[in-house]
């Protein structure tokens, strides 16, 4: 946070306190009272930072609904006292009911619509499936998984990353996790944040992440397709939450339960 309101100042930005809004891998703070959002992390998660920022950039250009960076400072990575800190506009949020999934659907159409117009390198959902995998075969990195749950893991991973590719479904530039969680609701409509997890893959895989309902409203989705990436993105989550420096707040238990989930949705 020091290093974010030290940045903030530097840059011209007033800066009077900072608030917590997102603590977890990265923070996400408030500055007040310049109203920035300020996104921090080690100095180690530069090259994603950087790869954030340059996608944010390109999508400003389109009508995709992403969050904006910060327009009153030049739009790059910030280091400072071994952190990276990028800075963004900051959204009040709008108290309002859950969207629908027919109002999720429609902002996702939007969002891929954006997405390809856009010419940006992004790695391929495949390389998402091979870090989780590489992480299930390191016993030292997720030392608290059981044998079991480990086989488990790799085999959901391996059969239906492959299953996916063999469907040759159209692929395009993805937001690569867009959950509720990276949703806000604000005056001016859904905005998607968190680009960092953008890869390249069919639509189904970030329809995935959305609730179930979503993809019965989204144009032309394939159902069977949907299933498969649905189990193959929970496998992918579920691995994360096993790694021994995961810092989510409660991580252990949801990779407990994402467990059952996947062994109720493969039959095991």
């Amino acid at each position: 946070m020091a290093a974010a309101i030290a940045t903030a100042a530097a840059l011209g930005l007033g800066v009077d306190d900072a608030v917590v809004l997102h603590d977890s891998n990265r923070i996400a703070v408030r500055l007040r009272p310049c109203d920035v959002l300020a996104r921090i992390a080690y100095v180690a998660h530069r090259a994603a930072a950087e790869f954030e920022v340059e996608v944010a950039r390109r999508l400003a250009g389109t009508d995709g609904p992403v969050a904006a960076l910060e327009p009153r400072v030049e739009p790059r990575v910030y280091v400072r006292d071994g952190f990276v800190v990028t800075l963004w506009r900051y959204y009040e949020p709008v108290p309002s009911p859950e969207l629908t999934p027919a109002e999720y659907a429609r902002a996702l159409v939007r969002l891929h619509a954006g997405m390809r117009q856009v010419d940006v390198s992004a790695p391929h959902f495949t390389d998402r499936v091979a870090q989780a995998r590489s992480l299930v075969g390191d016993r030292a990195r997720t030392p608290e998984l059981g044998e079991a749950e480990r086989g488990l893991l790799g085999d959901a991973l391996t059969r239906l990353s492959r299953a996916i590719g063999d469907r040759g479904a159209d692929e395009q530039l993805l937001h690569g996790e867009p959950h509720p969680g990276n949703v806000l609701r604000t005056r001016t409509g859904q905005l998607f944040i968190d680009l960092e997890t953008c890869c390249r893959g069919p639509v189904e895989f970030d329809i995935a992440h959305a609730p179930e309902q979503v993809g019965e409203h989204y144009p032309a989705a394939d159902p069977d397709l949907l299933r498969q990436c649905r189990i193959l993105t929970l496998a992918i989550a579920t691995t994360w939450r096993w790694d021994r420096d995961d810092q989510l707040p409660n991580g252990r238990r949801l990779g407990e339960q994402w467990l059952d989930q996947i062994r109720a949705a493969l039959g095991h």
